[in-house]
């Protein structure tokens, strides 16, 4: 397979760029006293899937971290990530940016009094990683399926006065890579993504990264529409410790399509490095995960699509 075409790398928003967001948060975070303990994650997935957005991976994180690091930040904490497929459909066909969000994530976790917490990305959130209207019924309609999950899965919730004082970082908001397939005989383009990405599987797996999932969603525009929910434990424990809210943000979606018609394959993933600025981060440990994690996968796509 041959690799053509520049890369593009932050191709199209700076955070703080607009200013239609600037006042607004762009995650919120769903509260409610559990001091029965009758809400936990499995409830919590149950509600999501009869709200009509259905959870496909809800992981116990501190199972995860207590073998790994030998300690837990939070009684409970969960990393989710969920979608609504008709809806996401819809959006594809003007929206191929709705990637960068399928599946969306969220985190669920227990407060120091007792609460029960989900963190999702808003409308605004939505709307800002996507570059989709905030005003799109679509979109709206995702925020507002989303809300009434939040409120099934926590009965008499609340949202809690998100306080990240999100200012602009200077980085892109949206890593972004082209790249053209030359098609050996007899194959497809369908062969040529299967081919490229069982490279970037076995790039990234050595150096840390996981897929809980990965989706490939048909649609008659596209010859293929893929998309990768990806995590990387280093950034995500230590960042969680001071802000479990980052599951609005983790694992983080990677998307991989081509329109018919179109020569270009477009690849895709929110920039992991705005998570600094995006919550706040300041612990020197976590600053350097989160880096860390960007550069490397960057690195690795950059590589790829020389």
């Amino acid at each position: 397979m041959k690799r053509i075409s520049a890369i593009i790398i932050g191709a199209f928003l700076m955070l703080g760029a607009s200013s239609c967001f600037a006042n607004t948060q762009n995650l919120q975070i769903f509260s409610v006293d559990n001091t029965k303990g009758t809400i936990d994650a499995k409830s919590i997935q149950k509600a999501f899937n009869s709200s009509g957005v259905v959870v496909d991976v809800n992981n116990d994180m501190n199972s995860i971290f207590s073998k790994r690091y030998d300690k837990v930040h939070h009684k409970k904490y969960n990393l989710a990530i969920f979608t609504n497929a008709k809806l996401v459909s819809k959006l594809m066909k003007k929206y191929p940016s709705i990637g960068l969000i399928t599946p969306l994530s969220m985190s669920i976790y227990s407060g120091v009094d007792n609460s029960i917490n989900v963190s999702t990305l808003s409308l605004a959130g939505m709307a800002r990683i996507t570059k989709i209207p905030a005003t799109n019924p679509d979109l709206i309609a995702y925020s507002k399926l989303v809300d009434a999950a939040l409120h099934k899965a926590l009965p008499n919730g609340k949202y809690l006065s998100v306080n990240h004082n999100v200012k602009s970082s200077g980085n892109s908001l949206v890593t972004e890579f082209t790249i053209e397939f030359e098609l050996e005989d007899g194959d497809t383009y369908v062969d040529a993504k299967e081919s490229f990405k069982e490279e970037f599987e076995a790039e990234i797996g050595p150096v840390g990264y996981l897929v809980p999932k990965s989706y490939t969603l048909e649609h008659t525009d596209y010859d293929f529409f893929d998309t990768y929910s990806i995590i990387r434990f280093n950034a995500i424990f230590p960042v969680s410790k001071n802000h479990p809210d980052a599951g609005a943000y983790a694992p983080f979606s990677l998307v991989i399509y081509k329109k018919k018609g179109d020569d270009t394959v477009h690849i895709a993933y929110p920039s992991i490095d705005n998570w600094i600025s995006d919550l706040g981060v300041t612990d020197k440990d976590a600053v350097k995960e989160v880096n860390k994690t960007q550069n490397m996968i960057k690195d690795i796509l950059s590589e790829l699509t020389e």
